[in-house]
């Protein structure tokens, strides 16, 4: 078992680096020294970017917060709920239990903040907790943050994280990230950078193809229209040539790529 740790850019969207870890190891292991060298990088590039972390709580870590609040980072991350937590939460959940029971069960949310200390931190930080009241029951949420936004706002920027589940199903399904059955630790983490590699580019393939006013579509079914096909290719002194057959249900998406490129021409 295997527990990859993906970082993607928040902008972009696009993968940025993949590494591979032992899968019994907690989320966060590694990821400090990952998140130096990409800050490094970025800021050898770009010297005055702003730069912030959006995570799950199994980032959750002082080592984490500390690094962000001295290098200028803002973060948002997610808490793990424990007893001080719930009890910290308690007086907007039960609001929000009566507020559910005024209109006859429906859903209601509510999000507020306050400032709280684990006992594993140096001083207290900002926390935005939501209180929920569902159908199937309460829900609580906790998040802590370095953002001044107000709490709905922020709360919700950090929900949004969730799109990263999509592309992570994408690196997984689509491109078989998970097939790692090497005999040694390193060669299955090089396996892992081709698998990363080949994300990029079928990602990439496909925002060219949305500039070009093709849909959006999950990245197994571009695999299987415009890669896993049969074909001849012929590489020539100056170009390479495809040759599909005539009937080829996905040669659209060729010409909708190549249609922009400088001297292509529909043969």
């Amino acid at each position: 078992m295997y527990h990859p740790l993906l970082i993607f850019d928040g902008e972009t969207n696009q993968l940025v680096t993949a590494v591979l870890r032992g899968g019994a190891t907690h989320a966060s292991k590694g990821a400090l020294a990952v998140l130096r060298r990409i800050v490094g990088r970025i800021r050898e590039e770009w010297a005055g970017v702003e730069i912030e972390i959006r995570a799950d709580a199994g980032f959750a870590v002082p080592s984490i917060y500390d690094y962000c609040e001295k290098e200028g980072i803002d973060y948002t991350i997610g808490l793990v709920s424990n007893p001080r937590l719930e009890a910290m939460a308690e007086p907007l959940l039960a609001r929000a239990e009566r507020e559910s029971g005024e209109i006859g069960g429906q859903k209601v949310r509510l999000i507020s903040d306050a400032f709280y200390r684990a006992k594993s931190w140096e001083r207290s930080r900002r926390v935005i907790y939501k209180a929920e009241m569902l159908q199937k029951g309460t829900n609580t949420r906790f998040v802590v943050t370095t953002r001044r936004d107000d709490p709905l706002s922020l709360y919700d920027f950090y929900v949004r994280r969730g799109e990263r589940e999509g592309w992570i199903k994408d690196f997984k399904r689509a491109i078989k990230a998970d097939r790692l059955s090497c005999m040694r630790f390193l060669a299955n983490q090089f396996r892992l950078l081709l698998h990363a590699a080949a994300y990029w580019l079928l990602d990439e393939t496909r925002r060219r193809l949305v500039g070009a006013g093709v849909r959006r579509m999950q990245l197994d079914t571009l695999r299987l229209l415009l890669v896993k096909i049969g074909g001849r290719v012929r590489q020539l002194l100056t170009k390479i040539r495809l040759h599909l057959a005539s009937g080829h249900p996905g040669q659209h998406l060729w010409h909708a790529l190549f249609s922009a490129q400088p001297g292509y021409a529909r043969e």
